[in-house]
């Protein structure tokens, strides 16, 4: 069914919206103020799913996707807005949340990325009959790229090279400052192949667990720190985002005791290292527990400790006061052990770090009966996509 519809505005997810039979429509890929017409591709009770399939009246706001695949691959979805209003969108979108869900009105700060494109250091890719790309966003429709104009380019030779042959399954590429490479594969693929003219910097190869070539591990920097990362280890996707982060908590964060919740490999514990007389990290990852020690001690850190397994069923048995707490949890955000346990003891502070503002606006909604919100700040370390990482600094009342 195609309808010639006008576009009021964009959801959190970077889609238009405009309404049909007293239903929301979201539109992939529409912005406001344009007249579009759509093809209906999800009915549901409440709302219609939508593609463009001709551009009436674009908006003034429209640029021509530098991607050859932006239309077909699920990899980035707003690479049709130019970025000073990707960030527009972003800054009011985490506005809009925050007040909505959080029930706190706040001007958040914006940290602007240094690069539009190539900042990933990270990527994961679906392979299918010996392809390698990304579903379309919602479906399981397989689209083969080449390249991925978000990923560094020592990743995008990885892709279009393909120097590990196997038939189905998942291929995770991460980069380091020096360019090595370290790949990890999972696959029901007994028969893939190493080619043999592999380059250099590819130093590990793990596939399903198992270190089949080099290391399973790379070094990296953020900053002047540097950092061990195995290669199933949580590691921020963009390095020059991440440095700012570090320079935003040292700004505002110092103690006797920190922890250090959903820690990865220490990175922002370490970064705080001369803010704080003792250093509590936690983990569930067992690799990425052993990379914060092994990062603890390459980077002269002698006041800090590991400890690997899920906060919520550690935090209580831990017996320190801690007047810091910094928490980077997944999208899901705070579990509820989690955010009793900080109900509960009530430290100083707390730095929040958040890939998800729905679920930091739930959280803050409980802690800000106890904290002041002293300073919200927005990363862009995903342009083109309607992704932002969001640090809160609160202050116990």
């Amino acid at each position: 069914m195609t309808i010639i519809m006008e576009i009021k505005k964009l959801d959190n997810f970077g889609r238009g919206i405009t309404y049909l039979n007293d239903k929301i429509v979201f539109v992939n890929g529409a912005l406001p103020d344009e007249d579009v017409e759509i093809d209906i591709i999800k009915e549901d009770k409440k709302f219609y799913e939508a593609n463009v399939k001709n551009i009436n009246k674009p908006s003034l706001k429209r640029i021509q996707p530098k991607c050859p695949y932006y239309n077909v691959c699920g990899g980035c979805n707003m690479m049709h807005l130019n970025l000073d209003n990707q960030e527009e969108f972003k800054i009011s979108k985490v506005e809009d949340i925050i007040k909505k869900y959080g029930l706190i009105d706040k001007n958040i700060k914006l940290v602007k990325n240094d690069r539009e494109l190539y900042y990933r250091n990270k990527i994961t890719l679906k392979v299918k009959d010996y392809a390698w790309g990304y579903y379309n966003s919602n479906t399981h429709n397989f689209v083969e790229v080449n390249n991925c104009l978000l990923a560094n380019n020592a990743i995008n030779d990885i892709i279009s090279n393909k120097y590990i042959l196997f038939n189905n399954g998942e291929i995770v590429i991460r980069v380091n400052y020096d360019n090595q490479i370290l790949i990890s594969i999972t696959t029901e693929d007994n028969n893939y192949v190493i080619k043999d003219d592999v380059p250099e910097n590819v130093i590990g190869v793990v596939i399903n667990g198992k270190t089949i070539y080099g290391n399973n591990f790379f070094f990296d920097y953020i900053g002047e720190y540097k950092f061990k990362v195995s290669y199933d280890s949580f590691f921020q996707v963009n390095n020059y985002i991440a440095s700012k982060i570090f320079e935003l908590l040292n700004n505002n964060l110092e103690g006797e005791n920190l922890l250090d919740l959903y820690c990865g490999v220490g990175t922002l514990g370490i970064s705080l290292k001369d803010k704080f007389k003792n250093i509590y990290g936690i983990e569930k990852i067992n690799n990425a527990i052993k990379d914060a020690n092994d990062n603890a001690i390459m980077n002269g850190v002698t006041n800090a400790k590991y400890i690997v397994g899920n906060t919520s069923d550690i935090v209580n048995d831990i017996n320190v006061k801690f007047d810091t707490v910094v928490v980077d949890p997944p999208r899901s955000g705070l579990n509820k052990e989690t955010l009793n346990y900080l109900v509960k003891t009530l430290p100083k502070s707390i730095a929040y770090v958040s890939c998800d503002p729905m679920t930091l606006a739930r959280d803050l909604k409980t802690l800000h009966e106890y904290y002041k919100i002293l300073k919200i700040y927005a990363f862009d370390m995903f342009p083109n996509t309607y992704h932002i990482e969001t640090v809160c600094i609160l202050e116990r009342i």
